[in-house]
């Protein structure tokens, strides 16, 4: 599975491809089932996988970009590091509403505190990104 080059010894800079592509075919996995299920993110799964394969396999990471229904999620990120102004309210009611889910279900008030503390990280860094046209 290691890569060789030409006088039959391991390219050292190769031996990480074929876990990057596991890992990102894993993420890609973990996407998909996120755009079903609401509390699951998408979008940070799919940018893991991207930069998984910008790593290990230009036919990957190529793939995931022009894909019809995994590349709107981060084609955009991709191009311009910026998101539509839709995406960011998805994301931040997306994440507003897995965490009141978690705070009201869970009954230990540290616990709760923590969802709170936890889910401003993501809040903070969606806020802070630049708004496509």
């Amino acid at each position: 599975m290691f890569l060789f080059n030409g006088r039959g010894t391991i390219n050292e800079g190769d031996m990480h491809k074929p876990v990057l592509i596991v890992l990102g075919l894993i993420c890609v996995g973990v996407a998909v089932l996120g755009i079903f299920l609401p509390v699951l993110p998408t979008t940070p799964f799919l940018l893991l996988a991207l930069a998984c394969f910008a790593k290990s396999s230009k036919k990957l990471h190529g793939w995931i970009l022009s894909n019809k229904l995994l590349g709107p999620f981060i084609r955009e990120w991709h191009e311009t590091r910026s998101m539509s102004f839709r995406a960011k309210v998805y994301a931040l009611i997306t994440i507003v509403a897995g965490g009141l889910v978690s705070v009201l279900t869970v009954e230990q008030v540290w616990l709760k505190v923590l969802v709170v503390f936890i889910l401003v990280i993501p809040v903070s860094i969606i806020l802070k990104i630049k708004e496509s046209n």
